[in-house]
């Protein structure tokens, strides 16, 4: 299924949001938070699954060079 502009712009943003979320909770002592590492893996796995969706979309390119005979 191939994702709109605006889709791929919305989860582009997400994924550097989560990007930020994991950079801000790596100068907190993991003592402090209950379940780091779950929160850690959470926000792992929506990176991967935003990553996937994004190169599964692609957006096609119009090869005018493969219409030439």
């Amino acid at each position: 299924m191939t994702l709109t502009k605006l889709e791929r712009e919305v989860i582009t943003d997400s994924m550097l949001k989560i990007e930020s979320i994991q950079a801000s909770l790596d100068q907190i002592d993991e003592a402090k938070i209950v379940g780091l590492d779950e929160i850690h893996s959470c926000l792992k796995s929506a990176d991967k699954s935003f990553r996937i969706a994004l190169r599964g979309s692609s957006p096609e390119k119009s090869s005018k060079r493969s219409d030439r005979t």
